[in-house]
């Protein structure tokens, strides 16, 4: 007989003992009492942090009201916040999920649906890019494609094709007559804060033009301010067909959202694809006050010019540091420091000086501090990372001078 486990939830995650009672803005604390500066919030959800009070006033007087009523009847909050995302991008249509692996999955049906619809129905195959993260449902995995993530899952679905990751000539060959689209992250989270080479999207915008395929977007990371444009597309001048948001879109609360143009949007008819639960009124809420908040004049620019600050001072790090750090990758407040010691071990020594940070592939470091993060809060981070550095290096010392280390 199994002895009873000691916590009743799946063992899917290697969660840290530390726990949270409250927050405010770029801190948490523990019930202790104890204060933790958070450039983790939520891998890149509390895009406005903790305890925002347009947010909670927004959400508290709609839960007064009306918390759900499903997509059978209008739900005026949708149109509102739907018309504010298709004002402010390429987007004619919006689709409202609750998480960014169904806005992808919604993109990708999306992408084979205009396709049957113009009379070419055998164009159903996805290309996407080695290292990719695009969801945890066995549609976004299989686009994913990562094999760590498929073990044991079964057959991966069928119509997704990989190219190496900026490889433009792999791309190129693998477009054949069977292909929909090109799904893509401008920034690969996951694997390692890596962004595409710059004027890779306009070339891939190029192709899909002269193949007659779609762009599609997967911004869930990238998306809602976070690297200083509302979606990372516009810093190279070009637009998607689709594309997947979420996270920074509720600031917290679960939401997502797939943004389609009409020629794409308009092929998926009544019944095509349904949400219970998706863009339900307290949703509509909170992501109205966001966009509301992050469109306001001068916050974008205020997170350009923060997260340059915070990109300088890292750079600085890293050589001061050299044993430690590689470089420094991203944009805006998706930051990542690539380690040359092991990153668990970095975000051990982070989290002892009461910093909060998050891992990602390739032994990278990621740091996602609130978008309103303030300038004093980012020299107080530096000065931690550098407090965290020196103690690492004074362990290296130690180690090395130790008489049981081999050399």
């Amino acid at each position: 007989m199994q002895a009873a486990p000691s916590t009743h939830l799946f063992p899917t995650y290697n969660r840290s003992p530390l726990t949270f009672e409250h927050g405010h803005g770029s801190w948490l604390y523990t019930a202790q009492g104890e204060a933790y500066l958070d450039f983790s919030t939520g891998v890149a959800v509390n895009a406005l942090g903790h305890n925002h009070d347009r947010l909670k006033k927004a959400l508290l007087e709609q839960a007064s009201k009306l918390w759900h009523i499903s997509n059978l009847y209008t739900i005026e909050l949708q149109e509102q916040v739907a018309k504010c995302l298709c004002d402010a991008t390429f987007a004619d249509r919006v689709f409202f999920t609750n998480s960014g692996a169904e806005a992808n999955e919604l993109a990708i049906k999306a992408a084979r649906r205009y396709h049957h619809a113009n009379g070419s129905p055998e164009r159903y195959r996805i290309i996407t890019f080695e290292g990719a993260f695009h969801g945890r449902t066995l549609g976004a995995l299989s686009a994913t494609g990562r094999r760590e993530y498929l073990e044991g899952f079964g057959p991966q679905a069928a119509g997704f094709d990989q190219v190496p990751f900026g490889d433009m000539d792999a791309l190129q060959r693998a477009i054949t007559k069977e292909t929909a689209a090109i799904l893509v992250e401008p920034i690969q989270g996951e694997s390692g804060v890596r962004p595409l080479p710059s004027g890779n999207l306009a070339h891939l915008r190029r192709l899909c033009d002269e193949h007659g395929i779609l762009l599609i977007l997967d911004e869930v990371q990238t998306g809602v301010g976070r690297t200083g444009t509302l979606f990372a597309y516009e810093s190279e001048g070009i637009t998607p067909d689709l594309l997947a948001a979420a996270k920074g879109l509720g600031a917290g609360f679960p939401v997502g959202a797939c943004l389609a143009t009409e020629k794409v949007a308009v092929n998926m008819t009544a019944g095509s694809h349904g949400s219970t639960f998706g863009g339900n009124p307290l949703a509509m809420a909170v992501a109205n006050e966001v966009l509301s908040l992050i469109l306001a004049d001068g916050f974008l620019s205020d997170v350009r010019a923060t997260s340059a600050l915070l990109a300088k001072r890292l750079r600085a790090i890293v050589a001061l540091h050299p044993g430690l750090f590689a470089e420094v990758r991203g944009a805006g407040f998706l930051l990542g420091l690539k380690c040359n010691i092991s990153a668990s071990t970095v975000l051990e020594r982070f989290a002892k000086v009461k910093l909060l940070c998050v891992p990602a592939g390739d032994n990278v470091v990621r740091l996602l501090p609130p978008l309103n993060v303030s300038a004093d809060e980012i020299e107080f981070a530096v000065a931690r990372i550098s407090a965290a550095c020196l103690s690492l290096e004074a362990d290296r010392v130690r180690a090395w001078l130790s008489p049981n280390t081999e050399r």
